[in-house]
């Protein structure tokens, strides 16, 4: 569990980094950009402080919460599946797939190739590198824990680790939780305006919830999707810092991500 989240340490740059000037370089150089922050994502628990610390502590307490009554919550949405409109269904389900995470986050990238601009070119290596990192990392995490997931019927204490044959064991965490909210992440992150971040949000939540609709997941496979999202894309955001000179989070409030306890209540409540 070390592993989900990760550190936060900026870099300083006090000079104008040299880009290269012609696409293919271009693209040589962001590749490399895009392993080198993968990487660094992976080895930030090696560099946690205090502040991590408390905000894994606060994770984890808020994860146990959720894991205690999530077996109504679950009834609840499964109860209502047929009551959703068949086109948000289908969306939540479409847009989470690798498949079509990589067209979207591939056509971004291709689009500031095309331009040469800078700023498009670094979103998507942030959403290329964000998805690739927090991706594969889901996909140890499916066969290592081996839970059972809701439509099952098994209860959502039922395990089978390192069971690698059996998809039904595959349910924490939430793969199309991850790969939609690190989209919205990252691109709310290009906006100032809280409305439209809002909006980013609003619309990759939907295959998250999709997955509460469809019995493929438990709401603490989600919870912790969602903060393997944003934990990771802040990470590889900082590292890029020292990569290119557009800087878009710079001089502008970072976005912060607090759980929030209260009687009957539990949420995660985002400042930006």
């Amino acid at each position: 569990m070390v592993i989900l989240f990760f550190g936060t340490k900026s870099f300083a740059q006090d000079s104008i980094i040299k880009m290269p000037e012609t696409r293919w370089k271009m693209v040589a150089y962001d590749l490399g950009s895009v392993f080198k922050g993968v990487g660094y994502s992976y080895t930030r628990p090696l560099h946690w402080q205090g502040e991590q610390w408390k905000n894994f502590g606060y994770t984890m307490a808020g994860t146990g919460l959720i894991y205690l009554m999530e077996e109504p919550v679950s009834d609840y949405f499964i109860g209502i599946r047929e009551d959703v409109p068949i086109g948000i269904r289908n969306y939540g389900a479409r847009v989470g797939s690798p498949t079509n995470n990589y067209m979207i986050t591939g056509a971004i990238y291709a689009t500031g190739i095309i331009l040469k601009d800078e700023k498009l070119r670094r979103t998507g290596v942030l959403l290329i590198a964000s998805a690739t990192s927090a991706g594969l990392l889901q996909q140890v995490l499916k066969s290592a824990v081996g839970r059972a997931r809701p439509l099952s019927g098994k209860s959502n204490d039922t395990f089978k680790p390192f069971w690698g044959g059996n998809k039904e064991y595959h349910s924490f965490p939430s793969g199309h939780t991850i790969l939609a909210m690190t989209n919205a992440h990252a691109i709310a992150k290009q906006f100032k305006n809280p409305w439209i971040k809002t909006g980013v949000y609003t619309i990759g939540s939907v295959p998250a919830i999709s997955r509460l609709w469809e019995g493929k997941h438990w709401l603490s496979d989600i919870a912790l999707g969602v903060a393997i999202s944003i934990f990771t894309v802040e990470s590889i955001d900082r590292y890029l810092d020292s990569r290119y000179n557009n800087k878009y989070n710079n001089g502008t409030k970072k976005i912060s991500w607090n759980l929030n306890f209260s009687p009957g209540q539990i949420g995660v409540v985002g400042s930006f």
